[in-house]
């Protein structure tokens, strides 16, 4: 049988989703705790694949079980022996044809900024950033990459499309904390923080609005934007 999962986890406790041999990871927990469950090896799929320091709060990841267990059930015994870094929000059975990272149609990310004063408290969930930007001008920028566009400027590594959708980018700030929402169809690697890391030149006025327009259309980074740390960088939501 198919199952669904929607789990949380602390990036910064984390070496990120993938496995990797000896580190302790997402895909390495959930694994190690469904091969338990299940009493045969289990290999799970996860909607895309978080970086070294990133959160979430709705990843998702698909698995096969051949046990007989419900989904309260399910979630009961894996939360009782995940570390306390990932935790299970929701279990639900899928049919066997579901993939939960071929099928997504929406992903939402969020990325948060301290803007006031260094707090070491707050360091491994924050960007620390601790100087002002001009989040008008950001605003104005961030309009030029809504809709259909090529997103090879903002992505690390090669691949054959970079073609996606971004339908949304919501700027909120409260106090001193900047938080920049991007919904989108598809995010590919380091996406999410190549894309704040171009609206702070913006902000910092170290280029236009209009730069972000060049970097879209010239398909490469051309100023050299810095890519920002993990550490401030969420996934809230998965959809179908």
């Amino acid at each position: 049988m198919r199952y669904l999962i929607s789990v949380s986890y602390d990036g910064a406790k984390l070496y990120g989703f993938e496995r990797q041999p000896r580190k302790k990871t997402v895909q390495g927990e959930l694994e190690r705790v469904l091969t338990k469950i299940n009493k045969t090896t289990v290999f799970v799929k996860g909607a895309g694949r978080t970086d070294r320091g990133v959160h979430a709060y709705d990843q998702k990841v698909h698995f096969d079980l051949n046990i007989n267990i419900t989904c309260d059930g399910l979630k009961r015994a894996m939360n009782s022996m995940l570390d306390p870094s990932v935790y299970v929000n929701n279990v639900k059975v899928v049919n066997d044809e579901f993939h939960a990272r071929f099928d997504v149609k929406k992903k939402v990310y969020r990325y948060d900024i301290n803007l006031g004063e260094y707090n070491p408290i707050i360091d491994s969930y924050i960007y620390n950033y601790n100087r002002p930007l001009n989040i008008s001008a950001m605003k104005k920028a961030s309009k030029y990459l809504l809709g259909i566009h090529s997103y090879e400027a903002f992505t690390s590594g090669e691949r054959e499309n970079y073609n996606s959708i971004i339908y949304k980018i919501v700027f909120t700030k409260k106090k001193d904390i900047l938080s920049i929402k991007f919904e989108g169809k598809a995010f590919y690697r380091y996406m999410v923080r190549n894309l704040v890391g171009a609206l702070m030149q913006v902000g910092e006025a170290k280029q236009p609005p209009e730069y972000i327009k060049e970097l879209i259309d010239k398909k490469k980074n051309n100023k050299k934007y810095v890519t920002v740390p993990a550490n401030g960088l969420y996934l809230m939501k998965v959809d179908y």
